[in-house]
């Protein structure tokens, strides 16, 4: 006779799956955005948002953001916190600047990111070798670097002051070659100028995106491309992220964390260096004090507004590059994009009500009602407000982002070898 035995029935109700953001969604919320700037265009007839010449300053000033940001995700991958991006990025402005001036631009652009590496070295060698706090060391290696560049910059230019040097910048060095797709950027421009709904708004985005690109653009965007493929389809790549999940296990097997820590760093340095030496050699030609104006942090919040990806990453930095870039435009494209931001807000809340959380939902309605009578009852944004825009957003962006990130679980934690015995 056989007893059945019934199965005990657990009580722990299976973990929810948090929604994750697949290819379709993502071309979805691009149609949407592309609709909703065009209806705005439509609306107020101000085009500018979508214009080839907002578009193509909004990709300059991505680009050292994006870089910056790679970086950080290089290091983090690894477990390392680099805080210090600033202060590699000032010394890629330094040394991009002086070795374009003195050689050419090309040699300007390894220096460069020689500069932004031997950054990376001291930070690697203070967080890695001798397991000082990251912050601390990242700190120090931001109060350090724009100090001694502005130093050096007093003393070794003084010389060359019939060159174009000046007390806080350097001599202007030539320029790099820039490109553009032959016989697309004529026709684009055609179209673009008739503002037909959203194609011309489409044409507009296209033409910006191909039309007189450094050649510094194309070579972070391989960059970016080409650190997915390394990071996420290489063998080398997987001990690397290994170290920043679980360096204790990654020795286990072999792993040697120490190497795989300092190159990540290395590498780090040297892709902040490349935004750095951008500034220096592209936006402007010629190294002065201050020019990175925090970059390097807004790096960082384009790489953690990312989840720590190269995709993720390139929208962040285009984010926060599109917002720097409005400083640069009149100041009607600015006010334009407040109702921009009253729509977006309010699609959220409603976004939000959907999924029953009311709270964020009546903050955001909120918000979207707030803009919206700002919109109203003005003409124009000021100036002081304009400058601020996207220091304002990469805050925002954090705050709405905060509940889907997932940082590498050993980040920012100091490893000891042998700890695996």
């Amino acid at each position: 006779m056989s007893t059945t035995v019934a199965k005990p029935t657990s009580s722990v109700a299976p973990a929810k799956k948090k929604s994750k953001l697949t290819w379709p969604v993502v071309l979805l919320l691009i149609a949407l955005a592309l609709l909703l700037f065009a209806a705005i265009g439509a609306i107020t007839g101000n085009h500018g948002l979508t214009s080839s010449g907002q578009i193509g300053a909004a990709v300059s000033s991505a680009v050292p953001i994006a870089m910056a940001g790679l970086g950080g995700l290089w290091a983090e991958r690894a477990g390392v916190v680099n805080i210090g991006l600033e202060g590699m990025m000032v010394a890629g402005t330094f040394c991009g600047a002086w070795a374009g001036f003195l050689v050419n631009p090309w040699v300007g652009l390894l220096a460069g990111m020689a500069g932004g590496a031997a950054g990376g070295l001291l930070h690697a060698l203070i967080t890695v070798t001798f397991g000082v706090d990251h912050i601390v060391s990242g700190v120090g290696i931001n109060l350090l670097v724009p100090g001694i560049c502005a130093y050096v910059n007093r003393i070794y230019y003084k010389d060359y002051v019939a060159d174009g040097a000046g007390a806080n910048q350097s001599p202007p060095a030539e320029s790099l070659p820039t490109f553009t797709v032959p016989g697309l950027s004529n026709w684009l421009d055609g179209v673009e100028q008739h503002h037909w709904f959203l194609v011309s708004d489409v044409a507009g985005i296209v033409r910006g995106l191909t039309t007189e690109l450094s050649v510094v653009t194309l070579i972070a965007g391989a960059f970016l491309v080409g650190s997915y493929f390394v990071l996420w389809r290489t063998v080398f790549g997987l001990r690397l992220r290994s170290c920043g999940e679980n360096p204790t296990a990654a020795e286990s097997l072999g792993v040697n964390v120490y190497k795989y820590k300092y190159l990540a760093v290395i590498s780090s340095g040297a892709f902040a260096g490349l935004g750095g030496a951008y500034l220096s050699l592209v936006a402007a030609h010629f190294y002065r004090d201050g020019q990175t104006q925090g970059r390097g942090f807004i790096g960082l919040a384009a790489m953690i507004f990312g989840n720590w990806m190269p995709g993720g990453l390139a929208a962040g930095a285009g984010l926060f590059g599109f917002t720097d870039s409005l400083q640069l435009r009149d100041a009607d494209s600015v006010h334009v994009l407040l109702l921009v931001v009253a729509i977006a807000m309010a699609a959220l809340a409603l976004w939000q009500f959907y999924r029953r959380k009311f709270t964020a939902g009546a903050i955001s309605l909120v918000v979207a009602g707030g803009v919206a009578l700002w919109y109203a009852t003005t003409d124009a944004v000021q100036r002081p407000l304009i400058v601020a825009t996207p220091y304002v957003i990469t805050l925002v962006v954090l705050a709405l982002a905060a509940q889907r990130l997932r940082m590498p679980k050993a980040d920012g934690q100091i490893y000891r070898k042998g700890q695996a015995k």
